[in-house]
Parts: structure tokens; sequence; C-alpha cells
């Protein structure tokens, strides 16, 4: 299976890469009322493995990404 192409305008972001792609490994989105969590990516072998619930949401707007890390 062919790794998905995850398109990103957020270029000050640390896994932003040339021409507006992703290059993080792992990606985990979030509804919007858990935009404050803290999902650590480190916690285990893997990625997000503490942000195994499941959620709905009806348009993209309520959605969020917690993989954002600023670039230094």
């Amino acid at each position: 299976m062919a790794n998905p192409i995850v398109k990103c305008n957020v270029a000050n972001c640390a896994f932003w890469g040339e021409g507006n792609r992703c290059q993080a490994e792992s990606i985990l989105v979030e509804i919007d009322s858990h935009a404050d969590r803290n999902y650590h990516m480190e916690a285990s072998d893997e990625p997000y493995a503490d942000a195994l619930h499941r959620d709905a949401a009806d348009k993209s707007a309520e959605t969020c990404c917690h993989t954002f890390r600023p670039k230094k």
C-alpha cells in the first residue's frame, strides 16, 4: 500500500515539506473539542497510542491537526 499524500499549508510546521507535503511518519487529526489535549508522539512504540477513541465531525472545519510542531 502506498503512503498517502498529505498536503499541509502550515509552512512553519517542523514536518512541512516542499510542495506543501507533510513529512511526518504519522498524523493525528482530532475534533476541535479535543484541540487542547496533549498527545505525546513519543508516549509508546505506536505514535499517539493514548488517542484510541472515536469521535464524529460533520465538516472539516470541526477538526484540527495534533501533529503540528513549530519549526525551531
